[in-house]
């Protein structure tokens, strides 16, 4: 096994077959993704089984309570754009699950159909996004709590609320709001990380909105720092396994009129300090 670091975050780990690991191989796997906080595989050849083996490895499988499943494995989230939709899912800086108390592990995403061209996945280090943070600024960031919600983005009211069930449902269950420190300690890796995101922070803990906004802005732009990001562009075989705690995402949406499915299994976490 080969595993090469990429500039921005991640790393590329070749020469395994995920279908065959070894404990030594998981072993080095789970301090690379401790590391580096996204592993990207190519040439895999995974049935929904081997899908869901691979994420045990690592942890339970939650299942998600707000992504359609496949017909046959409700471990299975299916991450979908149909030719006609133009909106896809995922389309925005984020990571998942934040609006819980115990935030998701992690998340294995596998390609099963792509476009012909586009749909590639971009992804943020929230480790250097918080080392490029200035002295002061940690300091005051370390005594701040931010709460975190899926209401507007998965409520009745939110932003997917026309789907009709047909990728994105069960609204009644985006009730849950969540508190977590801004700067967290890794529980795996002990470093700090920057642990707020766009799509599901509202403001700061006994702040307002609009006394949050100016420096959750500043913090969203500071964070996709260039230097801070990786694209990871899918091809058929393509797994990414993602840590949330101290990564973003955002998939692109520029593939109108084309097709495009993947299967996501996410882990389940711990709280964070």
């Amino acid at each position: 096994m080969q595993i090469e670091a990429l500039n921005g975050v991640g790393a590329e780990v070749t020469a395994i077959d995920l279908r065959r690991m070894t404990d030594a191989e998981v072993a080095q796997l789970k301090q690379s993704f401790s590391d580096h906080g996204v592993l990207f595989f190519r040439d895999q050849s995974l049935t929904p089984a081997d899908h869901i083996a691979f994420a045990r490895r690592f942890g339970p499988i939650n299942i998600n309570r707000f992504f359609k499943a496949t017909d046959t494995h409700p471990e299975i989230a299916e991450v979908r754009k149909e030719r006609e939709q133009t909106t896809n899912i995922g389309g925005a800086w984020h990571t998942d699950h934040s609006y819980d108390q115990e935030p998701a592990l992690g998340s294995v995403l596998v390609a099963r159909d792509l476009p012909q061209t586009g749909g590639d996945t971009l992804f943020a280090s929230m480790y250097a996004a918080y080392d490029g943070l200035s002295d002061g600024l940690k300091d005051t960031l370390s005594r701040l709590r931010a709460v975190h919600s899926s209401r507007h983005v998965f409520g009745a009211q939110g932003a997917y609320r026309d789907e009709k069930g047909e990728r994105i449902g069960n609204a009644q269950a985006a009730t849950q709001d969540a508190v977590h420190p801004v700067i967290i300690t890794h529980p795996l890796s002990g470093r700090k990380a920057l642990y707020v995101n766009p799509a599901f922070t509202l403001h700061f803990e006994g702040w307002t909105q609009e006394e949050s906004w100016p420096l959750l802005s500043y913090l969203y732009k500071h964070a996709t720092n260039e230097a801070f990001t990786t694209r990871f562009v899918w091809q058929p075989g393509s797994v990414a396994f993602w840590d949330n705690r101290a990564t973003w995402h955002y998939a692109l949406n520029d593939y109108h009129g084309d097709f495009r499915l993947m299967h996501r299994i996410t882990i389940e976490g711990c709280p964070l300090v």
